[in-house]
């Protein structure tokens, strides 16, 4: 018998994989060699970004770049080779101090594994306004990823790489296979053309539908690339969603031309460049046609209201490069539900056919369901999937959520919230209160009131309160938080569908005059430096959920306001008078 087809697959990016992790027998060399080095922590994201080079996603990337790769990659979306390349990926550090160029250095992870050693070549400072307005097309910090950037180290550093391992992951480890390993799937399969698929929410059935059809049509085998990592802020963990993956294909799926993986991206939601980027690592796991959607790429609306990109651009930017990266656009089409067929099809074919049929948006769908405590509908998705959502997603009366009231010194923040959270708890909710002046006792003692510690406050009470909303609890956050870009990176951490912030409008005088400690009289004395309101600036939410006039409104009645708000969103049921 002869032996079956083996696919012929695209190379990847570059020509080659790249492989940062030693061999077997080098591994306990290295990490002993680790143990007298000096080290450094890196982020989460960093840490995504390492593993995706290790193992040769980001080929033909070898390192963190360097000056001259990532000024190119800012200006021309190249690498210095001329290699097209939009995305930069670099390594932020905060200080210098135990760096030396030449030198070796641990990277370490944030519980202080070994994650690699890097020799240090390079050390250089960045603009981020420059980097935001290149990649993301904004210095909006309603966007995730600018947010993000205030936060990072005030260097990039840049060397060779070596990985005594991959980095350990314990979760579904038959999902995630390397670059290497993934191509070896594939080519058994035998399909010479590879579809990719990125989902980052639940799948249903007109996705379902939508994968399906491309690869019947391109005659080519299927790859899911569940992104895990850093995602689009949203109502589902990734545990779950592999869960609905896992049960989509074993069930719905042809096994002989479908392969589930694993991809720990730390995304960038930057729109047309991000889509290229997604293209470009897919090839490396052998892709060569991509369906893009806006899921991955699209990270929501700015302080305007309006998305921050359009699909349009997202793929004519992709479609002008698609030669040249080796991988092919596949739009994703609007797929609807035809009634009579109980089957998706596409929504241009169902119009010239005169079909009748149903066309919503999944999250509204979904949100209805959980807001009226039903399950989700046989047509919109499998059982399966269902039974999955509803087993871990409580209605959306029971889910968390946080209020973050923000305003200068002595606005009425902390007495709007000592009323709005007993009318919550008599409605069965679960409150944390993390109040300012208390959090500055116990939570975040010894910072000072300069602008890195005032942000670094901001954020560890952001932290404190998305873990709150993620058990499904209530964060009542009542702070100054001054700065927008810090209120931005919180909305982002909790998501903007849990996050309502709320401005309570107090004019400066008003304040003054409630001023019980008379920390405004010592502040205009000079007695107290960096004082918000005197002589330090407060940036006034541009785009907040509600405004709070605290002038025409009593305590009492601006927390009604609130309640009422949240009733309305469907986080609080109504009634008992309120």
């Amino acid at each position: 018998m002869s032996e079956p087809k083996k696919a012929r697959l695209i190379l990847p990016y570059g020509g080659k994989l790249v492989n940062l992790v030693v061999e077997q027998k080098r591994r306990n060399e290295l990490i002993e060699k680790a143990k007298f080095l000096p080290s450094i922590q890196i982020s989460y994201r960093s840490q995504c970004d390492l593993e995706l080079l290790a193992v040769g996603a980001l080929s033909p990337l070898d390192r963190f770049m360097g000056e001259k790769e990532y000024k190119n990659v800012l200006k021309e979306m190249r690498l210095s080779n001329g290699t097209l390349f939009p995305i930069p990926i670099t390594l932020p550090v905060e200080d210098k101090k135990n760096l030396e160029i030449g030198k070796e250095v641990v990277l370490r992870s944030s519980e202080f594994g070994i994650l690699a050693i890097m020799t240090v070549e390079e050390i250089y400072e960045w603009d981020l306004e420059k980097e935001a307005m290149a990649v993301a097309g904004t210095v909006d910090s309603r966007h995730s990823l600018v947010s993000e950037m205030y936060t990072w180290g005030k260097y990039y550093i840049s060397g060779p790489l070596v990985l005594p391992e991959q980095p350990l992951h314990f979760d579904f480890p038959n999902l995630r296979k390397t670059p290497a390993e993934t191509r070896t799937v594939l080519e058994q399969m035998g399909f010479d053309n590879v579809i990719g698929f990125q989902p980052s929410n639940p799948m249903h059935r007109a996705h379902e539908a939508l994968t399906k059809k491309a690869a019947e049509e391109l005659n080519g085998a299927l790859l899911l690339q569940a992104v895990v990592g850093i995602t689009r802020r949203g109502y589902i963990d990734d545990y779950t969603r592999v869960r609905c993956y896992i049960a989509l294909v074993k069930n719905y799926y042809d096994p002989a031309r479908t392969l589930l993986g694993l991809l720990p991206m730390a995304v960038r939601m930057a729109g047309p460049r991000a889509a290229l980027w997604h293209g470009i690592i897919n090839r490396n796991y052998g892709v060569n046609h991509l369906i893009v959607g806006r899921d991955n790429v699209i990270p929501g609306k700015d302080k305007q209201g309006k998305h921050f990109y359009d699909t349009y651009h997202i793929q004519k930017l992709f479609k002008e490069h698609e030669k040249e990266i080796g991988v092919r656009l596949l739009p994703f089409r609007k797929m609807v539900y035809v009634t009579k067929d109980d089957a998706y099809e596409d929504l241009d074919k169902v119009i010239s056919e005169g079909k009748e049929y149903i066309s919503l948006s999944g999250t509204k769908v979904i949100e209805d369901s959980w807001t009226n405590e039903r399950k989700l509908p046989e047509w919109f998705t499998r059982p399966e999937i269902a039974h999955i959502l509803h087993e871990v997603n409580p209605p959306k009366t029971k889910r968390g959520f946080c209020i973050w009231l923000t305003g200068l010194p002595s606005s009425g923040k902390s007495t709007i919230a000592d009323v709005l959270a007993p009318m919550l708890m008599a409605r069965g909710k679960r409150v944390t209160m993390l109040d300012g002046d208390r959090v500055r006792t116990h939570l975040t003692k010894g910072l000072g009131f300069a602008k890195e510690d005032r942000i670094t406050n901001i954020i560890r009470v952001g932290f404190v309160a998305s873990e709150v909303v993620k058990h499904n609890g209530v964060a009542i956050c009542s702070l100054i938080s001054p700065y927008t870009t810090a209120r931005d990176k919180v909305r982002a951490m909790i998501g903007e569908d849990k996050f309502l912030e709320v401005f309570v409008d107090t004019p400066l005088e008003v304040c003054e005059a409630r001023d019980v400690k008379g920390l405004y009289a010592l502040a205009k004395k000079g007695v107290i430096k960096g004082f918000t309101g005197v002589d330090d600036p407060y940036e006034m939410p541009t785009a907040p959920e509600l405004v709070i006039n605290t002038v025409e409104s009593s305590p009492a009645e601006s927390a009604i306001k609130i309640f009422h708000h949240l009733v309305e969103r469907g986080f609080v049921k109504g009634g008992d008078g309120l």
